[in-house]
């Protein structure tokens, strides 16, 4: 959560690709050499710097109910977390207890190196409907087994400048009821539009707006997309036309990035950048997240996960509001419901101290430990509860992100195998098209590359 486009990004790729085949090749046995009872030291690991403090009083909440069991955490930026895991895991050397993505456990489930937490006496217990609905699901692998326990979990909105929307003439209600449409965007487009300003001073809807000197945009850019699903991109557009990445959820065995609505709908998207109205790639460094760009003030609407509302929020010179994605052709808006998990790994020296440390996560005590804080929104309605209580007494409406969770108008995160070598493919391609204006058709090709690939697996 420390850079604002890669916390849940896919992260593969070559090299990574190359470490997972060791690990392969040196995974861990599958029956390890416990120490018998739950004492011990427990390491865990995340990679979330500003949720380090409300895991260390997790840790010392547990470790008053567990006297025998120290909990030793160990927090790594993202860039260097899932790097270091990989090589732990070849060495030997990996922690007992780490947060873990969905976009990472089904290879960590083929390669034999997570424990099924359905077959550890204090985390068999968990159970799907203590957490918010799909969540608890997701974790479990293509056996069937739980390889994650619920932690928390996430959905898309729009931060804005409550001062540069009433400039351009609107309101919260305005930006809460726009709607758009792949054939000319309807409101959406037009507000975006309005919101833009070049150089001169002239709104992308006026006459004589340059759109090659774009002073303010009016919507930021996080890049394609191509290396996490499009999730704080384009995903809530594609999202509310109905269409999902595979033919099933989990485990889809073909891609669905064939499909005209979708394809037509990611040509209007990345329309938008030759309109003016959204950065082209490269105006902005990899590393200028949507967050600091509203922050230089120069975007107007900022689309982003609720793992950044901190980040917003502290934010110096701005105004800070949050409104919902808009509505699309379906009637509804729709936003990615995504959700991070606690892994146990087979070198973990004691699995029942180390299950009996993830079970403590999972609860509602821990979580609501975790929401006080108001960071992000724990995976227990209770941790929920907590979290909007903090962030309302900081004067945050949170409500855009926690709603579409309560109307059902949310779709969870694809889980597939292999997701490694599928983001290998599908990332250039959604580069491609951003950066170097490849025909969105390019990505039925793709398609057939990614689904090939997982027929053969």
């Amino acid at each position: 959560m420390t850079h604002s486009i890669s916390r849940r990004a896919l992260f593969a790729g070559g090299a990574s690709a190359l470490a997972l085949g060791a690990l392969a090749a040196c995974s861990s046995p599958s029956t390890p050499n416990p120490r018998s009872g739950a004492t011990g030291t427990v390491s865990y690991w995340l990679w979330d710097a500003n949720q380090l403090p409300a895991y260390q009083a997790v840790a010392k909440a547990f470790e008053r109910e567990n006297p025998d069991i120290r909990i030793r955490i160990t927090q790594l930026g993202w860039n260097d977390y899932w790097t270091k895991l990989t090589a732990g895991f070849i060495a030997g050397t990996a922690p007992d207890v780490f947060t873990d993505h969905l976009s990472k456990f089904p290879q960590f489930a083929d390669l034999d190196v997570l424990y099924k937490l359905d077959e550890l006496e204090a985390t068999s217990t968990i159970r799907d409907d203590d957490y918010q609905s799909g969540l608890a699901q997701l974790w479990k692998g293509r056996d069937g087994h739980r390889y994650g326990s619920p932690k928390d979990w996430d959905t898309v909105a729009m931060f804005y400048d409550r001062n540069v929307i009433a400039k351009a003439g609107y309101t919260a209600e305005d930006l809460a009821a726009l709607e758009w449409n792949p054939d000319d965007g309807g409101t959406f487009e037009r507000a975006v539009a309005h919101l833009t300003i070049d150089s001169k001073g002239r709104r992308g809807d006026e006459p004589g707006f340059d759109k090659s000197n774009v002073a303010v945009y009016g919507m930021s850019a996080n890049g394609s997309g191509g290396d996490g699903f499009g999730q704080t991109q384009w995903s809530p557009f594609t999202g509310s036309i109905d269409w999902f990445y595979t033919n099933k959820n989990p485990w889809g065995n073909a891609f669905r990035y064939d499909d005209p609505a979708f394809q037509k709908t990611i040509s209007w998207y990345f329309g938008l950048a030759e309109k003016g109205y959204m950065p082209k790639y490269g105006v902005f460094s990899t590393t200028t997240g949507p967050d600091v760009q509203l922050g230089s003030k120069k975007v107007a609407l900022s689309f982003n996960g609720s793992w950044m509302i901190g980040a917003y929020a502290n934010l110096q010179g701005v105004d800070v509001a949050i409104a919902p994605t808009p509505k699309g052709p379906i009637g509804h808006r729709a936003s990615m419901f995504n959700g991070l998990g606690d892994s146990i790994t087979k070198q973990a020296r004691n699995p029942e101290a180390a299950a009996k440390w993830v079970a403590f996560l999972g609860s509602a005590a821990a979580q609501e430990i975790v929401g006080r804080a108001g960071i992000v929104f724990p995976a227990r309605r209770s941790g929920t509860d907590a979290a909007v209580a903090a962030f309302r007494e900081r004067g945050l409406d949170v409500s855009a992100f926690t709603e579409q969770v309560a109307d059902g108008t949310t779709f969870l995160f694809p889980v597939t195998r292999n997701p490694a070598d599928v983001q290998a493919l599908v990332q250039p391609a959604f580069d491609g098209i951003y950066a170097n204006g490849k025909p969105v058709s390019s990505l039925t090709g793709v398609n057939e590359q990614v689904n090939t690939l997982l027929a053969l697996t």
